[in-house]
Formats: structure tokens, C-alpha cells, sequence
């Protein structure tokens, strides 16, 4: 490769915060890493996100182990990535959750998926060799389940695709707050090499409908207040929005994924360059952009060795 993954060069500490966003609800975050969420019910304790590896998941349990000693019963993952997933072991939960569709992708692509995130960003695999293997959900849902810690309802619901084919959100009634992983993102860019493009929008809509007084996101900072929740979500959209629409004029007038690149990046530089791993995402969400706007409905299946071709690609 000419230059390296700007995710492989990324090797700064970053600072951990641990904010309440409702009554026993916590939002684990990292500067732009991948963020964890906590729901403290009235006997046990639900986890959204495990993180990549069981010694990363033991950094949520020490903020865990400061607001509550109830024991952790569930694990709840939004979707099938390796930076979301291989951590569960650590947190000794009865249930691991999945919809039906991240289950079926961890299937399809998971050890593929594994071995290229490991590969693109090493910093989020610290302790990597803890991890016992690939990450299966003992608990699988279609488009709802609803769990009780106690009386504290929680519901889970795939509501359309986004960051994945299989996306969940998780919902707090009681206090209106939900947990949306990586469908909204704040001051992050937005990983897009397995998203929907042209379903991501109506997502964010189903979201918005919500009228949500927090939310968690995937990355960036929690999200408290109505202000807030709608100023991450309009900008969520626009960075969806803004590195489609190039891309898809590239493909439609026959020009190269290089071309689409190029379009891309005049188009985001000037709004999201400051955004946390924006180069990171760039290369792959312009790559499946392009795909989608040539038909591709099913993202490909990212490997280390297609990562690197078309990182070449880009860079020649």
C-alpha cells in the first residue's frame, strides 16, 4: 500500500466519559470510539454494546461497578460488528441478544469481519487475545421482543436498515430514552461500508418519531435534551446524504470508484473533516456508496485482502 489505513496510525488513549442519560440509564463513551450503553433495572443490569474485546468490556464494568452492584443479565448488541461484539464473554450475561438478521450475518461474514476490523484498526482490539471466538446471541427476535428487568420495560426493535441489514435500537419507555448504536452517530462520521444508503434516512425518520428526550449514539457523546437528539440526527442524515448523492452521480454517468472518491471527498472535507474517524470510514463508505448506486443491494463482504485492494485502488 502506498500509506497505511488511517484507523492502523490511530493509536492515541482515549478519554472515557460516563453520563446519565435517565433515571439508571448510562451512556459509555470514548471520543469517537465505540460506545456502550447501561440499563439498571430493578433486580439486574442490561448491557447495549459489549465492545471488541472482554478487557475493553471490563472498562464498562468498572463504571458499572460504580453506580450499581446488581448483576449483569443481559447483553444487547445492535448489530453484528466485530468492535461491538467479541467483548460479551466478560460480562457473564444469561442472555445475549441479536436480531435475527445480525445473527444470520454474523454467520455469513463475522470471522471475515473479525479479521479486517482487526486488521484496519488495531487500537480497539487491546486484549485481543481474550476473546474465545466469534460472538452468538442466545437470544434471537425478528422486528420486536420486549424485556423486563423487574418492572422496567425495555423494548428492542428492528425498525429498518441503516448502519446494517440487521440494526436494532433499544428503547426505555419510562424514560424515553433510547440506545441507537451506530443509526446515529455525534461529531463521528458515520461507518457506511455495510449500510443502506437509501433506507438510512427513513430510519432516522422512525427515530425522529419518537420524540426522544435522549439518546445514546452509536459514537460521539450522549445526547441529552430534544435540541440535542435532533441536532444528531439532522447531522447524521447529512453526512449519510452528502456521501451518497456523489458517489451515486459517479456511478450513474459510468466513472470510476477513484472518481467517486474524489466526489465524495469535496463534497464531506469541508463539512466532516473534523469528525472523529472520518478518514477512517471514508474509503469504505465511498466503496459501498458506489456499489449501491450500481445495484448492489447486499454490501460485499469486507476482508482484509479487499481492504487492501481497494485501498490500492484509491491511492493509485
Amino acid at each position: 500500500m502506498a500509506k497505511a489505513f488511517a484507523s492502523q496510525g490511530d493509536m492515541t488513549e482515549k478519554k472515557i466519559t460516563f453520563d446519565e442519560v435517565g433515571e439508571g440509564l448510562w451512556a459509555f463513551t470514548a471520543e469517537g470510539d465505540p460506545n456502550s450503553g447501561v440499563i439498571i433495572g430493578d433486580d439486574s443490569v442490561m448491557i447495549v454494546e459489549a465492545q471488541a474485546t472482554p478487557r475493553l468490556a471490563n472498562k464498562v464494568i468498572e463504571k458499572v461497578r460504580e453506580v450499581t452492584d446488581k448483576p449483569i443479565s443481559h447483553v444487547v448488541m445492535t448489530h453484528y460488528h466485530a468492535v461491538r461484539v467479541l467483548g460479551a464473554s466478560a460480562y457473564g450475561a444469561d442472555q445475549i441478544i441479536m436480531s435475527d438478521t445480525a445473527r444470520a450475518m454474523v454467520v455469513e461474514r463475522g470471522q471475515e469481519d473479525w479479521d479486517s476490523e482487526f486488521q484496519r484498526f488495531p487500537r480497539l482490539f487491546e486484549g485481543h487475545e481474550s476473546i474465545p471466538g466469534l460472538t452468538w446471541p442466545t437470544t434471537t427476535f425478528s422486528d420486536s421482543m420486549t424485556v423486563y428487568l423487574g418492572n422496567r420495560r425495555v423494548d428492542i426493535r428492528h425498525i429498518g436498515r441503516a448502519h446494517t441489514a440487521g440494526d436494532a435500537v433499544i428503547h426505555v419507555p419510562d424514560q424515553n430514552v433510547m440506545f441507537t448504536g451506530d443509526i446515529v452517530e455525534d461529531h463521528s462520521a458515520c461507518y457506511c461500508g455495510d449500510g443502506h444508503f437509501n433506507d438510512w434516512g427513513g430510519t432516522l425518520d422512525r427515530i425522529l418519531a419518537y420524540d426522544l428526550d435522549a439518546i445514546a449514539p452509536g459514537r460521539g457523546g450522549a445526547l441529552v435534551g430534544r435540541e440535542a437528539v435532533n441536532r444528531a440526527i439532522d447531522s447524521t442524515r447529512d453526512f449519510v446524504n452528502s456521501t451518497y448523492a456523489p458517489a451515486a452521480r459517479v456511478a450513474a454517468s459510468g466513472g470510476t470508484l477513484k472518481e467517486a472518491w474524489d466526489a465524495v471527498r469535496a463534497a464531506c472535507d469541508p463539512k466532516f473533516a473534523d469528525y472523529a474517524i472520518y478518514e477512517h470510514c471514508l474509503p469504505f463508505n465511498v466503496a459501498r456508496a458506489y456499489d449501491e448506486a450500481r445495484g448492489i443491494d447486499t454490501p460485499r463482504i469486507w476482508t482484509a485482502e479487499r481492504d487492501i485492494e481497494m485501498w490500492n485502488a484509491l491511492q493509485a
